[in-house]
């Protein structure tokens, strides 16, 4: 009977850790961000340059835990992040691999999404040291 009550507690307190600790354990990501004219995406959903997304770096997008050969089935798509960099923010839905893009963590951004991050990507160009965490 202890024994089953020892099980019992344990797994109660596993969880109860697991829903508390996880907001705490959010992880940050950082790369570079760069911008793109968006159309038919990875994930098959055509967007637009005023739509709110983002592609993530190609080596992110295959590798993400339960992609298949078919990207449109990818279970990252969708999936919403916050972006940040020198103090301003864009939450955007991913849609779309950045096969430009070369590290893990890189960014391709659509017009109006980097607009909330530089008010002249232009000039900018390639924004370097982007932070970023699932949403």
């Amino acid at each position: 009977m202890f024994s089953k009550l020892a099980t019992i507690f344990t797994i109660f307190s596993i969880a109860i850790l697991s829903v508390v600790a996880g907001p705490i354990l959010k992880r940050a990501f950082t790369g570079e961000g760069t911008y793109y004219t968006p159309g038919l995406g990875a994930c098959g959903i055509v967007n637009t340059d005023a739509d709110s997304i983002v592609a993530v770096s190609h080596l992110l997008y295959d590798s993400y835990p339960g992609a298949t050969p078919n990207p449109n089935l990818n279970p990252i798509c969708g999936k919403k992040l916050l972006a940040h960099y020198n103090g301003r923010s864009v939450e955007v839905a991913v849609t779309d691999k950045c096969m430009g893009c070369a590290g893990m963590y890189d960014l391709d951004f659509t017009p109006s999404a980097i607009l909330k991050l530089v008010d002249d990507p232009v000039a900018v160009g390639r924004l370097t040291g982007v932070t970023w965490e699932w949403l």
